[in-house]
């Protein structure tokens, strides 16, 4: 088949790369305009942008898919469309134009978590299992009827950026299947069951750890914010971003926000068991390892996280 991609960011690269390896005919890549990356804000291409140059694959570069780029995907008289974290909304009439109309493979078992940040939001909540979905894109978000998908059992460490690797491997296989089979006409979509929810796109103010939580709500949320939009907590008027943390090796008992060395971790109390924090990044400074850190202050003693 004759095929139009959209995505943008890193976990949709393994898709591309995945169908552009099969028969079908990748005739456009769709992907956001360059963005500013980085403390210099050099403008850059997305990662979805950079594979299909190295592949060789036209690319239309847009934050809208609107008139405009309708008709430039019209006039390739594409048979379907497939989408995967494009980053921006499909309506009519781009949503009936190819053939087929358009798949998308999202990173949650519909209809739980819905929207824009699945994986976070799974994590977040401390869901023990996620997957991915390939569905029939319609106007409702995330409402389509699915093909199939894999189910993946989240590992007890892992943060979002690990999980969505994992998934974005294993989402490609499930998408190239679909495709397949819609090209052979054998595919078969099934309605979406179940109780559903809504994953809301995170802001920088959702990494903040509150210690008045439970442990396992702290490493949750700790998790589900790595690497983006990043873990943090406040100690003595500083932003403190972190990078590593795991449940304490020592029993001792500390306060909520409290935080205390022993026996060489440096923990933080919560409102049940502490928790030990390895590599932290002060604001302005470099990532450094969280005893180096805390020896770098003035005042150790009594320091409070909030």
């Amino acid at each position: 088949m004759r095929l139009v991609f959209a995505g943008t960011p890193d976990p949709a690269v393994a898709s591309l790369r995945a169908l552009a390896g099969t028969d079908h005919e990748i005739a456009c890549v769709v992907t956001r305009r360059d963005a500013p990356v980085g403390r210099k804000r050099v403008l850059t291409a997305s990662p979805v942008a950079a594979a299909a140059e190295e592949l060789g694959i036209d690319v239309l570069k847009t934050d809208r898919l609107d008139a405009q780029a309708t008709e430039h995907i019209a006039a390739l008289a594409p048979d379907l469309g497939v989408i995967v974290a494009y980053g921006g909304l499909v309506r009519e009439p781009l949503l009936s134009t190819p053939r087929l109309g358009w798949i998308n493979l999202h990173f949650s078992l519909l209809p739980r978590w819905r929207g824009a940040a699945p994986v976070q939001r799974a994590l977040i909540a401390g869901d023990s299992e996620t997957g991915t979905n390939v569905f029939q894109l319609t106007a409702g978000l995330d409402e389509g009827d699915v093909y199939g998908g894999t189910r993946y059992r989240i590992p007890a460490t892992a943060t979002a950026g690990r999980v969505l690797e994992d998934l974005a491997r294993d989402g490609a296989t499930a998408l190239v299947e679909v495709v397949d089979q819609l090209g052979a006409g054998t595919a078969r979509a099934l309605p979406q069951a179940g109780e559903s929810t809504y994953a809301g796109k995170l802001t920088a103010e959702d990494g903040r750890l509150d210690w008045t939580q439970p442990a396992d709500a702290v490493l949750s949320r700790f998790r589900g914010t790595t690497p983006e939009p990043g873990a943090f907590t406040t100690v003595d008027g500083v932003r403190v971003k972190i990078h590593d943390m795991h449940r304490a090796d020592s029993a001792a008992t500390v306060a909520p926000g409290a935080i205390r060395v022993v026996q060489s971790e440096v923990l933080v109390g919560t409102a049940t068991e502490p928790v030990a924090l390895v590599r932290v990044q002060p604001a302005g400074k470099a990532a450094m390892a969280a005893g180096d850190w805390l020896r770098g202050l003035r005042a150790a003693d009594g320091l409070v996280a909030s």
